[in-house]
């Protein structure tokens, strides 16, 4: 169900904690269901229910165990810059036939929102969706987005869609580029955790030089060569939890390629379970909701602000 996770604290504007029923949540996101875009409409962004289903009945929030499961569904018409710039280069030498003149700064803007306004009508679509999931106990929301970018237009639609609710990303004491960097030049990972086969070190100089490994184990003197003397630190580095979750953690501490073990899975879902979304929701939230404090212990805390 999750593929990456961006990690947000739970809050009330003044910072008290914030709290709300299913009922509300539903209601809130009732006001923001998603609507495919309209013609000259570039994006669009809604819920959808967290479970595939073609009822257009289906509740837009669930409980799986306690835990709040939503999805966010992105519709956006694409585009091509080649053909924008095609297009308005077209309307520019009518305009310079008829005037004698070359469109200037100003109106050569105004000549690209013209393309694209009249381009968008004829434009393909493309959806993707975003699991969003609340663990109303813990004060988190987890974002199952690929980039920062689609958590905050994740988090920014939630925020518009209840009142009363603020979200600010988690950071740590310890920022996990300095973390990663440690366990690598020990080559020991914290306690719970194990430093798999994949990493991506940068240089902090102009240079800005990367040295990538794949499929390569991450103990060697060349790794830890590249980390003490040649100055490289971790963007991104693959562990494994307690042998049960793979991810790649990055140095914004965002989680990436998750992968809970089929073990697990096979020894979590037991009953019925048609579509197989509570058994699913309910094992990769419960491994999930004991990493993400794990994870954020090995990085000496969460950073309190005030």
């Amino acid at each position: 169900m999750f593929k990456n996770l961006v990690v947000y604290r739970v809050s009330a504007p003044d910072g008290s904690p914030w709290q709300a029923d299913l009922a509300q949540i539903e209601a809130g996101l009732q006001k923001a269901r998603f609507v495919p875009c309209a013609s000259t409409q570039p994006v669009s962004l809604g819920w959808v229910p967290p479970r595939e289903t073609d009822s257009p009945s289906a509740p837009l929030a669930e409980s799986v165990g306690g835990q709040f499961v939503m999805r966010l569904m992105v519709e956006q018409r694409v585009l091509p810059s080649s053909v924008v710039k095609r297009h308005t280069q077209e309307l520019a030498r009518k305009i310079e036939q008829t005037t004698g003149r070359k469109p200037g700064k100003r109106q050569s803007k105004e000549l690209k929102e013209e393309a694209l306004l009249s381009l968008l009508p004829r434009a393909f679509t493309k959806q993707a969706t975003a699991h969003v999931w609340l663990d109303p106990k813990a004060g988190l929301l987890m974002v199952d987005a690929s980039s920062p970018k689609r958590a905050e237009d994740a988090a920014t639609v939630l925020i518009q869609a209840l009142p009363g609710l603020a979200l600010r990303l988690v950071q740590t004491t310890l920022s996990p580029a300095v973390a990663m960097t440690a366990w690598l030049a020990s080559g020991e990972a914290p306690a719970g955790f194990s430093v798999d086969r994949e990493c991506e070190l940068k240089s902090a100089d102009e240079m800005k030089s990367v040295v990538r490994y794949a499929r390569h184990p991450l103990d060697t003197d060349e790794v830890r060569a590249h980390v003490q003397a040649g100055g490289k630190q971790p963007t991104r580095l693959a562990m494994t939890w307690r042998g049960r979750v793979s991810f790649v953690l990055t140095d914004g501490l965002q989680i990436k390629k998750l992968s809970v073990e089929d073990g697990v899975f096979d020894a979590g879902r037991t009953g019925r379970d048609d579509d197989g979304f509570d058994a699913d929701a309910a094992i990769a939230t419960g491994e999930l909701r004991q990493l993400i404090p794990d994870l954020v212990a090995a990085l000496d805390g969460e950073l309190v602000t005030a």
